[in-house]
């Protein structure tokens, strides 16, 4: 893997820890608001293999949140456009395509098995389809991040990322928290949520075909900053620390 655009987080990594960087694979589960960023943010720091998971294409009001996409894309499978957008920031990039909406713990299971990801990341928002990832990748030893509720929020001061057991005043994390607990699950997934009480104007009820029992309003940044925030995680675990170079992040 070529690192020429990659001369900035040399200085700051070293070459021995692009090196790690560019021999690891990572899937992103879901690529709105915070999943395409976080691909994005992968992608520029490095990561050799990334594998999309998304089903929906893009539509107008993704664009009020999701960096990724313009009206050029409207109507594009999401897979495609983030593709697309990835290989024009580095063309050496290994990319791996799941045009697919998945709910069935079988079929997370089957794609976890067959790629032996070094991380995940979920940046689903669908709550039985999240917690059937989150299951899947304990059961494989996959490390996983899981990014809860951005919706409704406007606070960037109050995301936090910790353990999914301490997570508090959001509802995703809460229900999903429950449904773990009943998978004898109650702690070991890293979780990035906001410890700020969302908006309750801010919902719509309606059910969607995938599952969706509303849709919440959700600011430009809030979501972006939630990828950022898993990117890093996935980064910096990548990278403990380089004992050979004295260097710990």
């Amino acid at each position: 893997m070529s690192f020429d655009f990659l001369s900035r987080t040399e200085l700051l990594l070293s070459e021995e820890h692009l090196e790690k960087l560019a021999n690891s694979s990572i899937a992103v589960f879901g690529l709105g608001g915070v999943g395409s960023c976080t691909a994005e943010m992968l992608c520029r720091a490095g990561i050799g293999t990334l594998c999309l998971i998304d089903g929906d294409r893009v539509v107008l009001s993704n664009l009020n949140r999701q960096m990724a996409y313009s009206r050029n894309e409207i109507g594009k499978d999401k897979t495609k456009a983030m593709e697309d957008r990835l290989v024009s920031i580095n063309p050496d990039l290994k990319i791996k395509v799941y045009n697919e909406f998945i709910s069935e713990r079988s079929r997370f299971l089957e794609i976890l098995k067959e790629n032996q990801f070094d991380f995940v990341i979920d940046a689903i928002d669908t709550l039985s389809s999240k917690c059937s990832l989150i299951l899947s990748a304990i059961q494989t030893s996959t490390p996983i991040v899981s990014s809860f509720g951005a919706g409704g929020r406007l606070n960037p001061e109050d995301i936090r990322v910790d353990d999914i057991s301490k997570t508090k005043n959001c509802r995703l994390a809460y229900y999903a928290r429950r449904i773990l607990r009943r998978n004898g699950v109650r702690k070991g997934v890293r979780a990035v949520y906001s410890l700020e009480i969302p908006s309750k104007d801010s919902v719509t009820l309606e059910e969607s075909v995938r599952g969706k029992k509303s849709t919440i309003g959700t600011i430009s940044y809030l979501p972006n900053l939630f990828g950022i925030y898993c990117a890093a995680e996935v980064i910096r675990a990548r990278l403990k620390e380089d004992h050979s170079s004295g260097r710990t992040l």
